[in-house]
């Protein structure tokens, strides 16, 4: 589903209109997205967590040439699937 898809869906539900429900989206995600760049985690109870990870930085390998790499520590954006959610995909 894509976020057109999810907007009309939405808008059937609560009687919005499309275009206000895609607001709706591009709000919440703007909200996500801000939160995870201060570093904070967001919980939405039976549905999951948005979290910040880090990964440290490690050595690896070039596929192409074997060679051996430097892999620089990251960050990045996890989701901890929730209870209901879990229950709502057995």
């Amino acid at each position: 589903m894509r976020k057109p898809e999810l907007a009309s869906a939405i808008a059937e539900q609560t009687e919005l209109t499309r275009e206000k429900a895609s607001e709706v989206i591009t709000a919440f995600t703007d909200q996500i997205s801000a939160a995870a760049a201060r570093g904070e985690d967001v919980s939405l109870i039976g549905f999951g967590t948005f979290g910040v990870r880090s990964r440290e930085a490690r050595s690896g390998r070039n596929p192409q040439t074997g060679a051996a790499i430097q892999i620089p520590a990251s960050r990045s954006v996890g989701f901890k699937a929730g209870k209901s959610l879990k229950d709502a995909i057995r």
